[in-house]
């Protein structure tokens, strides 16, 4: 009789769990577990997306963001693939690896224009980014970045 209550308790726990994703959020090797939300289909881009609860706040979202060559020097080091997660405030954190090194950063949306953002990045030996983006809702975007190096990408978020 105990084994099948610690079967239903495990397995109530596992069931819990299941909408929940580990991800990192920094170079110091700190975790967060985010559970995912699934916009409005009615959202319109301007200001945070909606909760999937009313009344709570919408929770953040891990966005793939993918670099594509735009001029010479970056087409020696080819695509570059980073992560960017969307608090749903406005703000965002940003990191990627570039030529060997781990970037970190944050991204964050223009005052006045909620769909505009600037995100920016640094690494250990000094190399750093900037980008400028435009969302087409906070899970889609795209801009242009420029490298220490003077590398230009287009980058495109979104998963």
């Amino acid at each position: 009789m105990k084994l099948s209550k610690l079967a239903i308790v495990l397995s109530v726990q596992a069931l819990g769990l299941a909408g929940c994703y580990v991800v990192p959020v920094g170079s110091d090797g700190n975790y967060a577990i985010y559970i995912p939300t699934h916009p409005s289909p009615n959202y319109g881009g301007a200001g945070p997306a909606p909760s999937a609860v009313p009344g709570q706040p919408a929770q953040p979202r891990v966005l793939h963001a993918r670099l594509y060559p735009d001029n010479d020097t970056a087409t020696q080091t080819g695509m570059v693939s980073g992560t960017v997660t969307n608090m749903m405030t406005g703000k965002g954190r940003f990191q990627m690896t570039y030529a060997g090194e781990m970037l970190v950063g944050e991204a964050t949306r223009v005052s006045g224009d909620e769909r505009k953002g600037i995100a920016s990045a640094y690494g250990p030996s000094g190399a750093f980014m900037s980008c400028e983006y435009q969302m087409n809702s906070p899970l889609q975007g795209a801009g242009n970045c420029l490298f220490s190096n003077g590398a230009k990408y287009k980058v495109h978020i979104g998963n």
